[in-house]
């Protein structure tokens, strides 16, 4: 098993900044991609970023590219989100996700282990 443990919402004017993280620890040799999600009340669970477990290769969202930026951290298992020029529509429980393929998707049903989750509230 994988847990992860995302933290780093929170409530920021737009235009703001936010970094989230997601610490990893159990069975991490078997993660091949990392990712974030997000989820607004009443929308379905949306692709935001992702990055290999190695941190080569890197994918996002058109709708956060340019602003949002996933790294990681190799000796904290650890992968971050910064988060710039927020916006209101920004605004969701973020989830950090595992998947065990090397393959870059953006459907949620191919990450195998999740957060629990943590709000960003981008106010106008």
């Amino acid at each position: 098993q994988v847990q992860l443990v995302e933290s780093g919402g929170g409530l920021v004017q737009a235009g703001g900044s936010l970094r989230l993280s997601c610490a990893a620890s159990g069975r991490t040799f078997s993660i091949s991609i990392m990712g974030w999600f997000r989820q607004a009340p009443g929308k379905e669970r949306e692709f935001v970023a992702a990055i290999s477990w190695s941190g080569d290769r890197t994918y996002y969202a058109d709708s956060v590219k340019g602003r949002f930026t996933i790294s990681r951290d190799n000796a904290k298992n650890t992968v971050y989100l910064q988060m710039n020029s927020l916006k209101p529509e920004d605004t969701a429980v973020y989830y950090c996700a595992a998947g065990r393929s090397p393959i870059i998707y953006t459907n949620p049903g191919q990450y195998t282990y999740w957060g629990q989750g943590t709000q960003v509230t981008i106010s106008s």
